[in-house]
């Protein structure tokens, strides 16, 4: 199983994305979440002068963030900076646009955009709209502006449902997940886009692309407890993230457990709002992705824990890891957040 690791942007992001190379992780990847982080391109045009070798990836943009003319200019300028290394992370928006205030967009949208992006980052024409009017565009430039040449990895973001995977088979992607660690639903998600590559592509080849995982690693000291300090601390953000989307979305809180349910309504109490309050999304939100407060412990029950992060002993770990690799998990990504080269180091060591 390779390794990669997943940061938000900001000042000085380009020295972990030096360590990551130096210990030999595969990937290094940036958020798209525009009122919660700094500007993935910004970050990873940093990334790509100070690196040579690990591969870049946005994770994840959306149609209803960027236009497709826009977003590929940015894709197509660091692939002239760092040729042959960009992956572009697509998805309907989930977090990007709840905090907003916003709906995602459609699966439908997210396939046009994804055709798109594609057809522009491999110097083809492709359609563009705007309400009614259909215009036929392409790169304009001359010289090295940007880089059409050398191919872009595209990936598309997916939960549980088969729409997503679907579109990433329909369109020869990748596929990447936030949290999902259950291998039941990784083979769930390879089947509905293998169906979906087989029925649309002319290349075989195509209907398989690689698969990302996106967690959090904590690895246990002797005699450390399973749900200690330090192991909600360095989980916390991703437990985290998951009862942000379920206060904002009560469908999601009616399918959760009864304590994580109480553990959703105690957030919405200290964030001082309700799951129906129309600005709800600006006191859910702020500082989502980052280290938790010592007093929001509590919310991180184990059981949430142990389904969207990976604690436990190094033999715990590896074997999940194992399972994972099993249902055509390719890379591994962590997102830390306590003391990242500290964390780095230890995904790198317990992959080796």
């Amino acid at each position: 199983m390779r390794a990669g690791v997943v940061v938000a942007a900001q000042p000085g992001v380009e020295d972990l994305a030096v360590r990551a190379e130096e210990l030999g992780l595969c990937s290094f990847w940036v958020n798209d979440t525009p009122m919660v982080h700094g500007d993935p391109f910004v970050a990873l045009s940093l990334c790509a002068k100070a690196t040579r070798r690990i591969r870049l990836g946005v994770g994840v943009t959306s149609p209803a963030l960027r236009s497709a003319p826009a977003a590929a200019s940015a894709f197509a300028s660091l692939n002239a900076l760092a040729p042959g290394r960009i992956i572009c992370g697509v998805g309907t928006g989930n977090t990007a646009r709840r905090t907003l205030g916003m709906q995602p967009a459609t699966a439908a949208a997210l396939e046009n955009f994804t055709a798109a992006l594609q057809d522009l980052c491999a110097g083809r024409s492709t359609a563009y709209r705007e309400g009614d009017e259909v215009r036929g565009i392409r790169f304009l430039h001359s010289g090295a502006h940007v880089n059409t040449a050398d191919a872009i990895e595209f990936v598309v973001a997916a939960l549980h449902g088969p729409k997503a995977a679907a579109v990433a088979g329909r369109r020869g992607a990748g596929l990447i997940s936030f949290g999902l660690l259950d291998p039941t639903a990784w083979h769930a998600l390879h089947d509905a886009r293998r169906t979906a590559a087989r029925d649309t592509l002319h290349d075989p080849a195509a209907a398989h692309r690689d698969s990302y995982v996106v967690t959090a690693l904590h690895l246990l000291r002797d005699d450390e407890d399973s749900d200690s300090d330090a192991a909600r601390d360095a989980t916390g953000h991703l437990v985290l993230s998951l009862l942000d989307f379920a206060a904002d979305t009560p469908a999601v809180a009616g399918q959760l457990g009864p304590d994580e349910r109480e553990a959703v309504r105690r957030l919405l109490d200290r964030r001082g709002t309700t799951a129906t309050a129309p600005d709800r999304y600006t006191k859910i939100y702020p500082n989502y992705l980052g280290r938790i407060a010592p007093q929001d412990r509590d919310l991180i029950l184990p059981s949430l824990m142990n389904s969207v992060a990976l604690v436990g002993t190094r033999d715990d770990l590896r074997t999940r890891i194992a399972a994972l690799e099993r249902a055509g998990l390719d890379e591994l990504l962590i997102q830390p957040v306590i003391d990242p080269p500290t964390e780095m180091a230890q995904l790198a060591e317990l992959l080796t």
